[in-house]
């Protein structure tokens, strides 16, 4: 390190013709060179105390107060400042709804409304987010496929809340003989991992890290052997809906759904899905308990927790992580059990029945018109759902009202086209302006195609809109889901003010 005082009281030349005498001047150079460190420290801490001091002071209200707005304080005397010209507006205002002429949405739409794959029967709805409809062909109620999850995701949020967690639990009790059983009980968490995955969202709970606690609980009250249970009896009533066809969960379409589960109920070879996720968690549970270094006894089976005092949780993410996960890349299971929480939160009970209940329930009372609308799940894999454009429409402004705004997520959660979830490969050939434009939820099952979302046009008039066929004949479906690209796109390059 240099040194900032060189001559440390040593005899050094101070320049031509001067010197550095010996005895008294040389101690009194060697004596001011020692202390000005000392010095140099006494007066910045002299600075900081005097700056704490005045911060306090108007902490306390003892100094003289601030103006809250410079533009307060008055120039220096003698300074005069020339007058400054308005400024000039840098970007076009947001249009309202009002200044919408539904002649020009329609012009917009026409080109695709007639043939182009879409079939006999098609919902073609636009509005605005504050009331008006710019569009409606009046086709009556179609079948949603998973625009169904829009109504879940927003009857999810309003019944259950966004913070909301899921806690997957390890209770103890004690066996019939006298030995000790931990109780592995299911919560509906859908996105429960055998392991961790730092880099996934929503950030998983795991069995892993809740055998690692659970052992760790075991091992300081002494016990290194138990039987394992589990318990998945949050959701009853069967594990598939009845409306759906027998091979969907065969053909690996939908797992079964179960309150207890890892990876959504896939093998773990990722071919399909366990015929009883359930007993596969627990098994995997009983794995993770061994390598955390408990010896697990006997056969794991399916028992009830009962009132057993708990030992570990691990937490899912909040309902709002849950919602934003389902809408981008319109997870079937993730659907389903958020509409099973939904039945028990609202008093009908964790099965599909009790969730379309619950879910019908919530969206009346946000003002949601259901009339003509049929719910037999919360995915949209049933082809007995029906929705109209009008109760997609009105849900949309729900979501997007100020007095809902935890409702928001449904909205800010859809997938962004061209860019990311289900839209990621979607409006790449039509229209440049509908890139990066257009938020929407896409519904796909065999010869029905849609999507309902949000988008601004050109004038910055903000859209809601439906756009469904379900009638669709196989062979035309590229072309189908092209012309629903081609509408979307239409919609959010159309110069539609008034």
């Amino acid at each position: 390190m240099r040194n900032i005082f060189p001559h440390n009281g040593r005899k050094r030349a101070l320049g031509k013709g001067s010197s550095v005498k010996r005895g008294g001047q040389r101690r009194s150079i060697g004596l001011i060179s020692g202390w000005l460190p000392v010095i140099v420290v006494l007066l910045i801490l002299a600075a900081s105390f005097a700056a704490f001091e005045y911060d306090a002071a108007e902490r306390l209200g003892l100094a003289d107060p601030e103006p809250d707005n410079p533009a307060e304080v008055a120039p220096p005397e003698g300074l005069e400042l020339p007058e400054l010209a308005a400024p000039r507006p840098v970007a076009r205002a947001l249009s309202t709804s009002s200044q919408v002429d539904p002649a020009k949405v329609e012009a917009a739409l026409a080109p695709y409304l007639d043939g182009h794959g879409l079939g006999k029967h098609k919902v073609i709805s636009v509005g605005s987010l504050d009331g008006n409809t710019w569009f409606d062909n009046l086709a009556g109620p179609v079948t949603p496929a998973s625009t169904m999850k829009l109504l879940t995701g927003t009857a999810a949020i309003e019944s259950l809340g966004a913070a909301t967690t899921f806690d997957t639990r390890v209770v103890r009790t004690t066996g019939s003989n006298g030995s000790n059983e931990i109780v592995l009980v299911g919560a509906g968490d859908p996105y429960l991992t055998r392991k961790p995955d730092d880099d996934a969202y929503p950030q998983p709970a795991d069995l892993q890290t809740l055998a690692a606690e659970t052992a760790a609980s075991l091992k300081r009250e002494g016990v290194k052997k138990v039987r394992l249970g589990f318990d998945d009896s949050m959701f009853t009533g069967g594990t598939t809906e009845k409306t759906w066809p027998a091979n969907y969960t065969s053909d690996a379409v939908v797992a079964p759904i179960t309150a207890l589960w890892v990876d959504q109920g896939a093998t773990p070879d990722g071919w399909g899905y366990e015929q009883d996720p359930s007993l596969s968690a627990a098994t995997m549970f009983a794995q993770e308990l061994r390598s955390a270094g408990i010896k697990v006894q006997g056969q794991v089976r399916r028992t009830s927790a009962g009132g057993g005092a708990e030992v570990a949780k691990v937490e899912s993410p909040p309902v709002e992580q849950i919602v934003d996960e389902v809408l981008a890349i319109s997870d079937n299971e993730g659907a389903e059990l958020l509409a099973h929480h939904i039945g028990i939160a609202e008093g009908f009970g964790g099965t599909f029945e009790g969730g379309v209940k619950g879910t019908r329930k919530v969206l009346r009372e946000l003002g949601v018109p259901l009339a003509n609308t049929v719910l037999h799940d919360g995915s949209g894999l049933s082809r007995e759902d029906r929705l109209t454009g009008q109760s997609l429409l009105a849900m949309f402004r729900t979501d997007a009202a100020p007095t809902h705004a935890a409702l928001r997520p449904v909205i800010t959660g859809l997938p962004v086209a061209a860019f990311n979830g289900s839209l990621a490969g979607r409006l790449g050939s039509a229209d440049k302006a509908g890139r990066g434009r257009v938020r929407a939820k896409t519904g796909t099952l065999t010869g029905v195609h849609g999507l309902a979302g949000v988008t601004t046009d050109l004038d910055g008039n903000v859209f809601a809109f439906v756009f469904i066929a379900d009638k669709v004949k196989v062979p035309k479906t590229l072309e189908a889901r092209a012309t629903l690209d081609d509408l979307t796109a239409a919609l959010a390059s159309c110069h539609c003010s008034a």
